[in-house]
C-alpha cells in the first residue's frame, strides 16, 4: 500500500473553483472513498472463510504494523530524492508501466464476482490453466500455476482496455477506476490480526502523516509529482470544462485503505458476535465519514493540505471504543482475531492443554 498520498487541493493560480464545483469535487471524493471501504469490508468477511489460495488474505501482525511507518517514511523520502535528482518524466513513465500491470490484475479481481452474477449458469465457462515449470521428470518444479476461467479472462480484457486508456491518456476516470480497484482489494485482502495491531498501525501512521505534511514539504511534493493511480482525483472545474477539466482535488489511497482494513476487522467482529447486528461496523463507518468531512472542512478553511489521518484515526478508533465501553464488550473486542473471532484468554488455553 502506498502511504505517501494526502488529501490535498491542487489549485492553479489562474482558476478559482466555483462553490458548486468545489462541493461536487469534495462530495465525489467522499463517495468514492466510501465505496471500496463498504464493499471491501463485506468481501473481507467471505475472504476470511475462503479456502481458495488466490483469495487468501494477507495478515498484518503487530510487528508488521510497528515497522510500516518506518518503511513508508523511507519509501517516501526515497521518492522525494528521486524526483529531485532524476527526470520526473522518466520516473513516471516507469511507474506507469508498473501500475498498468498491477491495475489490470486488481480491476480483474474486483470485477470477477460481478461477472459471476451477470452471466447465467448456462454460460459456457471453460477452465484454463497457466503452468510454468522448471526442470524435467523427477526434478520438475512449479514456478507459476495459475487457474482461471472464461469469466476471469473477460475481466482481464476489460482491465487491459482500461489500462491502455490510462497508459495513453492518463485520464482521471481511468486513474480512478484503477484507484478504486486498488483500494477495494486492499480492504478485502489485508487483514489485521487483532484490534491491538490496528491501533499500533493507525497510531504509527497518524504520527507519520502529521510529520511529513506539517513538518516538511516532502509529502506534498511527492503527491503532486507522482503520476500513478494511487490517489483518487476529481476536477473542481468539471462544470466549466467538462471531462477535459484539469484542476483536481485528490485523496490518497492510504487514507482509504488504512482506516478501511480497521473497519473491515470490526465488521468481522460484528459477524462473530452472531447478534444479527453490525453496530461496530456502522459506528466506525460513520466515524470515517465524520473524520473525512472534518479533514475537508479544515483544508478548505485554511487553504492548506491536511494529513487526513490526523482526523480519521481518532474518529475511527475512538468511536468504536466508546461504543464497546458502553456495551461492556471492550475486552472481547480487543481479543478479536483476523477472522473476527475472539481469542481465548491465555489462562483458559493453558488450563485446557493441561
Amino acid at each position: 500500500i502506498e502511504q505517501y498520498e494526502i488529501l490535498a487541493l491542487n489549485a492553479t493560480a489562474k482558476f478559482v473553483a466555483s462553490p458548486e464545483g468545489t462541493a461536487l469535487a469534495y462530495g465525489s471524493l467522499v463517495l468514492m472513498a466510501l465505496l471500496p471501504i463498504f464493499f471491501g469490508a463485506l468481501r473481507s468477511v467471505h475472504c476470511s472463510k475462503s479456502k481458495n489460495a488466490s483469495d487468501m488474505p494477507e495478515t498484518i501482525t503487530s510487528r508488521d504494523a510497528a515497522r510500516f511507518p518506518i518503511i513508508a517514511s523511507c519509501t517516501l523520502f526515497g521518492l522525494y530524492l528521486f524526483f529531485k535528482v532524476f527526470s520526473q518524466e522518466y520516473i513516471n513513465m516507469l511507474l506507469s508501466v508498473y501500475f498498468f500491470g498491477l491495475g489490470v490484475l486488481a480491476l480483474s479481481h474486483t470485477l470477477s464476482p460481478l461477472m459471476s452474477r451477470i452471466f447465467p449458469e448456462s454460460f459456457p465457462n471453460k477452465q484454463y490453466q497457466l503452468l510454468f515449470t522448471q526442470g524435467s521428470d523427477d526434478t520438475k518444479e512449479e514456478i507459476v500455476n495459475y487457474e482461471f476461467d472464461t469469466k476471469n479472462l473477460l475481466c482481464l480484457v476489460i482491465g487491459a482496455v482500461v489500462g491502455v486508456w490510462y497508459l495513453l491518456k492518463k485520464h482521471w476516470i481511468a486513474n480512478n477506476l484503477f484507484g478504486l480497484a486498488f483500494a477495494l482489494n486492499g480492504v478485502e485482502l489485508l487483514h489485521l490480526n487483532n484490534v491491538n495491531t490496528g491501533c499500533i498501525l493507525l497510531g504509527g501512521l497518524f504520527v507519520y502523516d502529521v510529520f511529513w505534511v506539517f513538518g516538511t514539504n516532502v509529502m506534498v511534493t511527492v503527491a503532486r509529482s507522482f503520476e500513478a493511480p494511487i490517489k483518487l482525483v476529481f476536477p473542481q472545474d468539471l462544470l466549466e470544462r467538462g471531462l477535459g477539466a484539469s484542476n483536481f482535488a485528490m485523496l490518497g489511497l492510504g487514507d482509504i485503505v488504512i482506516p478501511g482494513i480497521f473497519i473491515a476487522l470490526l465488521l468481522r467482529f460484528d459477524v462473530s458476535l452472531k447478534k444479527n447486528s453490525r453496530t461496530y461496523f456502522y459506528t466506525s463507518f460513520l466515524a470515517y465519514i465524520f473524520g473525512l468531512g472534518l479533514t475537508i472542512f479544515v483544508m478548505h478553511t485554511f487553504k492548506h493540505a491536511q494529513p487526513a489521518l490526523l482526523y480519521l484515526v481518532p474518529a475511527c478508533v475512538g468511536f468504536p471504543v466508546v461504543v464497546a465501553l458502553i456495551k461492556g464488550e471492550l475486552t472481547e473486542m480487543f481479543r478479536t482475531t483476523a477472522k473476527g473471532f475472539p481469542q481465548e484468554p491465555r489462562t483458559k488455553r493453558i488450563y485446557q492443554n493441561s
